[in-house]
């Protein structure tokens, strides 16, 4: 047996709205704390950010991958800004 479910329009908005308010909270806390790593470890060894970054970025979601994590602390090390945006 199946059933077929028809979404409406005010569904998918509301849908669609939640997941942006998240992306956008996600957005903001990544960007704090890439910040203030930037502020504390700018002129840092790389090898000293990666840990430290692997798990602030395991605290607000998740996991990331060595060559993400590698470019992330190349750029805090050498004091780049780092803007994350969600489009």
């Amino acid at each position: 047996m199946s059933a077929r479910v028809k979404i409406s329009g005010n569904l998918e908005r509301e849908l669609q709205r939640a997941v942006q308010d998240t992306m956008t909270t996600l957005a903001k806390d990544y960007q704090r704390m890439l910040d203030q790593l930037g502020q504390q470890y700018a002129g840092a060894p790389v090898e000293e950010i990666k840990p430290v970054l692997r798990t602030r970025w395991s605290r607000i979601s998740g996991t990331i991958s060595d060559p993400e994590l590698s470019i992330y602390a190349q750029h805090i090390s050498e004091g780049t800004p780092i803007t994350v945006r969600t489009s």
